[in-house]
This record gives C-alpha cells, structure tokens and sequence, in this order.
C-alpha cells in the first residue's frame, strides 16, 4: 500500500510539474569561446542575419530544436545539434574547439527565467522568431524586415551600457533606399537570399557603368583572391560549390568574379548552379552575359536566361 501510494505521490509530482512548465518561454545564449562571428538556425529559420560571438534567444515556446551553426568565417564547417532543455530557464551553450580540433555545441549550464542575470553589453539579445531574419546597414542606418533593432543605453553608476535588442516587429524606415531581402535555409542547411533588385543611390559606383545594381558594395580584390584561393584548395566539387555559396550569400561581387569562380569548377552542371545562385549577389548585373563565357554549351547559356528571366518576373 506505501509503495502504491509512493508511485501515487511521483506520478502527480511528475504531471504537476509537466503542466508548470508547459506554456513557459525559453532563453538560448550561444557564445563562441575565442571569438568566432556565427549565425543561429533554429528549426530551419535564420534568427540573426549578421553574426555575432554572443547571442541570447528569447522566447522560445517549444521544449526542444534542431540547431545549426553557421560560421561567417566560410573555412569554418556549420555545425549541426539537436538541442533540448528545460522550459522556463535560461539554457547557455557554448561554442568551442574539442580536443581534436573541432568546432563543437556543448552545454554549459541553466538558470530558471526568474534568476538569469542581466546580459552583458557585448551581447545581442534577440527575440525568437519562425520569419527568417533579414538585416541591411544604409548610410549606416539599419534598415531589419521582420525584426526591429532598438539600440538602448543604460546609465548607472558605473558607466554606460549599451545594448541592441531585436524584436520581432516590422522596422519603420525614414531611408529613401531600401533593399528587400528574404531568408531561407535549405535542407542542407545553407543561408539562401533573394535580393528584390532596386536601385542602390548608395553604393559604389563602377566607371562607365549605369545598369542595374543586384548589390551595393563588391567586396575587395584581395578578399576576393581569398576566396578563390580558399574555394580552389578544395578537392571535390560538392566542397568547392558550398564554400562559394556560402562565401557569396555573405558577399558582393561583380559579373567578371562570379564567372572566375565558375571556371573553378569541373562540370558544367555544376558551373550553371553556382550561375543561378550568384545572380542576386552580382553588383553589376547588367553584365550578367559575361558569366556566359564560362559554359562549353549553349543549353547552359539558355537555361541561365530562362531563370533570370523567371526570376525577374517574380
């Protein structure tokens, strides 16, 4: 009868506690341990477009996730983990080397929601969201789509606080000049944009041309020749067509530098996916034809128009 009773006593403990917890938020905090810039994937959604070393989540109403790391370093793989946690705590994880040298997620601890402490300035506290997070600096204002920023200064005795904070509300924008941008993860885990092609009155300004801008600013020669060197140390041509992915979705380039890292590659298959990839990251779209030259077959040429064409009509 006492142990009746006993199992009694845990069984309602146990669907007590359940019902507690159910309904309470969660906090994530992801920091690297030497510093490295990451963005955070939870359940496929891009939460932080621009990377960062130390990242809270706020608000997150289910119990467990499936993570990805991202690093903005592309010589740095993601890293993928199923994570789950109590509800209504705040749950730290922290980004670091194992003892092989590799880049892993490991828990660190949890505090309940009640007891966490405030974040530190160096921190970039955001709220949970299931739209993916879009971010772009004009004329060094932030213009965010789907996640306002508010940028907040406390004062105390002891000096100045700074924090952004990310929530999730559309942004009201005074700037005349606006880019559009929507993100998405793909099964693979890759950070897909699509940039709605405007024209840029602030960007850089490329002599003699006057065509449509895809991006503002082309990244420099000597990044550039980083990437190429970094995309052709690679020996298959899965890993060469990731890292430029990856590098591009981050980037800017002109139509001379996406047709150079198209005759990095081997196939032509391959060669035309990279195409249609970089087409929305091209500064100088307008020159688009010149990636042409790369392709041994006319099909790739008329399959890459059918999708600008496609693309443009969207």
């Amino acid at each position: 009868m006492k142990n009746q009773i006993k199992v009694l006593t845990i069984t309602l403990f146990l669907l007590s506690s359940s019902l507690v917890s159910k309904g309470q938020l969660t906090n994530l905090i992801f920091f690297s341990e030497q510093g490295e810039r990451f963005s955070v994937v939870l359940n496929g959604i891009l939460q932080n477009s621009t990377p960062e070393t130390n990242i809270k989540i706020t608000g997150l109403p289910a119990p467990s996730y499936k993570l990805k790391i991202i690093f903005k370093d592309p010589k740095i793989p993601g890293l993928d983990k199923n994570l789950m946690f109590q509800q209504g705590t705040e749950t730290t994880f922290n980004i670091k080397k194992n003892n092989k040298g590799e880049y892993v997620v490991r828990y660190l601890n949890e505090v309940p929601i009640a007891e966490m402490p405030p974040p530190p300035p160096t921190q970039h506290v955001i709220v949970y969201t299931t739209v993916p997070a879009t971010n772009v600096t004009i004329n060094n204002t932030q213009v965010t789509q789907n996640n306002t920023t508010v940028n907040t200064s406390v004062s105390s005795g002891e000096g100045q606080v700074n924090m952004n904070i990310s929530m999730g509300t559309p942004a009201i924008s005074s700037s005349t000049t606006t880019v559009t941008t929507s993100s998405n993860v793909s099964a693979d885990g890759e950070i897909n944009h699509q940039n709605t092609i405007n024209p840029h009155k602030d960007h850089y300004h490329m002599a003699g041309y006057n065509g449509e801008i895809g991006c503002p600013y082309p990244m420099n020669d000597l990044d550039f020749r980083d990437v190429k060197n970094t995309i052709n140390s690679k020996s298959f041509e899965d890993s060469k067509l990731s890292i430029a992915k990856q590098v591009t979705s981050a980037n800017c380039l002109f139509a001379s530098e996406v047709k150079e890292i198209m005759q990095l590659f081997s196939f032509e298959e391959t060669r035309l996916e990279f195409a249609k990839f970089a087409y929305p990251y091209t500064y100088d779209i307008g020159n688009y034809y010149k990636v042409n030259t790369a392709f041994q077959f006319e099909s790739s040429i008329d399959e890459l128009n059918g999708f600008i064409a496609g693309s443009r009509n969207k």
